[in-house]
């Protein structure tokens, strides 16, 4: 198994859209692994994880290649995780395919019902349904579900209660990963899951949007996760062989990769970057 990271950045991306902060001057400045678009990953290319605005840049210079993709899993419904407006280039017209609209396969969405209104008015909107563009499925949180040989598993995350916000276990092959964005401190619901079920990861991608500042709601910061690292440790989730990923950051949690990445290591966590590949 293997994660891509084709986008590590919070919804206004690292420089942000419009900022002149210190640190965003300084990524600026630095340019490579400091520049990071909206948070998108894959795994084996095969199940994409989220659908942002910059998806299109990812395709252009980041090597994802959508049409291989026939899964896509929503983490929630706010848009730098769910950009549906290009859903609506996957449709005949806009998009030409070897097999006819007939026999094309779409790709299927997987989301809570909350995010899945969204999903499901873009396809209503654009008759996407009709062209076999994209249909929706709704994953429950703590309802095992299996996608072309993966076992993935929704679990609640702490982020937007509109949304009813997920984290995906994903395994294959006797190798799990946790992908755990966009979310503060574990639900105790899920603690209960990972410990009732004896989960054990061999890859942990934690949520660390604010970076040196201290967050246990919505987002985390490193603090957090070196708590939710030793909690998943402490319920044998997780070894001293796991990877534990921070990923997902903010220009207001203020450093950018090359200094973020001489603390992460002093503390044991890999650190995403645009194009980031790690095998599990």
């Amino acid at each position: 198994m293997r994660i891509k990271y084709f986008g590590t950045a919070a919804g206004e991306g690292f420089p942000g859209l419009f900022c002149s902060c210190e640190a965003c001057e300084r990524a600026r400045k630095a340019g490579g692994k400091n520049i990071r678009t909206r948070s998108q990953a894959l795994i084996d290319r095969a199940l994409l994880i989220d659908f942002p605005a910059d998806t299109y840049m990812h395709v252009l210079h980041g090597g994802l290649d959508l049409r291989e993709v026939k899964n896509l899993l929503i983490t929630h419904s706010h848009e730098d995780h769910l950009y549906t407006s290009d859903f609506e280039y996957r449709k005949f017209g806009y998009a030409y395919f070897d097999a006819d609209i007939e026999e094309l396969s779409p790709i299927t969405v997987y989301s809570s019902n909350n995010t899945g209104e969204s999903i499901e008015r873009a396809i209503k909107k654009g008759k996407l349904d009709k062209f076999n563009a994209f249909v929706w499925k709704e994953a429950k949180a703590f309802c095992s579900f299996e996608v072309d040989g993966y076992t993935v598993t929704p679990l609640e995350a702490d982020h937007d209660k509109k949304t009813r916000p997920l984290m995906y276990c994903v395994e294959k092959d006797g190798k799990k990963l946790l992908y755990a964005h966009d979310t503060g401190q574990f639900p105790e619901s899920t603690w209960q899951w990972l410990s009732e079920k004896r989960a054990h990861f061999n890859f942990v991608s934690l949520d660390c949007t604010t970076i040196i500042n201290e967050s246990k709601r919505n987002h985390m910061g490193i603090k957090c996760c070196e708590e939710t690292r030793d909690r998943l440790l402490e319920i044998e989730a997780a070894d001293e062989k796991t990877s534990f990923c921070l990923h997902h950051f903010s220009h207001n949690g203020k450093p950018i990769y090359d200094e973020l990445k001489h603390i992460a290591d002093e503390k044991g966590f890999l650190v995403s970057y645009d194009g980031a590949e790690f095998k599990i």
